[in-house]
């Protein structure tokens, strides 16, 4: 099930990032224009969001699969390094919310800086020349203006919506009694916001007690907890 949905992602990405690119018209005014914005933005946190299971190897028991989908996923978000991510999400299960997590701001609680920093540790210079040649191959076929509207700003957006539901709103302070011992909080409310929030993430407490469980499933921990 896991390799299925994860796969399932990638191709929605990959489909409909072609399609807006070949034959969606920018336009500020109109909903579709915005729609698809906010499609392929939700798509690229499903990219990440299939990765981050391929770390905790939820998506297949062959570990070359498994691992192979993680550095598909991590590569189509963005070039990024999936060993890299995998040593450094390790650390954040070890040290969540303290000063050995490598996500979390011990100098700073403000959204910005610590989103900044966030963001610093996973980009590198090779990442960015990576995608500023493949931005500069893809202009051969697609206008400049849809690659950036469609290709990048959704994958920006996305690592918001990344960081805001599964860094800064479990780990901020303060740390109450109810988020030990992962220093962190759970998200409320009915599961179809949590679905379409960030695909459950937000029940990042239940994903720290349970880092075996598939991002899919973690409703049904929330459904056990009190």
């Amino acid at each position: 099930m896991g390799l299925m949905i994860g796969i399932s992602i990638i191709l929605l990405w990959l489909v409909h990032l072609v399609y807006i690119l070949v034959y969606a018209e920018v336009s500020f005014n109109s909903p579709m224009f915005i729609g698809h914005i906010a499609i392929q933005t939700y798509l690229y946190t499903g990219l990440f969001i299939t990765a981050h299971d391929s770390m905790h190897r939820q998506v297949s028991g062959n570990k070359l699969i498994n691992n192979g989908i993680g550095t598909l996923a991590t590569w189509l978000f963005a070039a990024l390094s999936y060993s890299r991510l995998l040593e450094k999400h390790k650390l954040h299960h070890q040290f969540p919310g303290e000063a050995g997590d490598p996500d979390y701001s011990l100098h700073s609680q403000n959204f910005w800086r610590w989103w900044f920093s966030f963001m610093r540790n996973y980009i590198t210079w090779w990442q960015i020349v990576i995608l500023a040649v493949v931005f500069n191959i893809l202009q051969i076929w697609v206008n400049q203006l849809n690659l950036v509207l469609f290709w990048i700003v959704p994958s920006l957006l996305a690592t918001f919506q990344l960081f805001y539901f599964g860094t800064y709103r479990p780990h901020r302070l303060p740390h109450t009694e109810t988020m030990m011992p992962h220093h962190s909080r759970t998200q409320k409310g009915p599961h179809w916001w949590a679905m379409l929030s960030c695909y459950f993430f937000g029940y990042h407490f239940e994903h720290h007690q349970s880092p075996q469980t598939p991002w899919w499933k973690l409703y049904q921990l929330k459904n056990q907890q009190p």
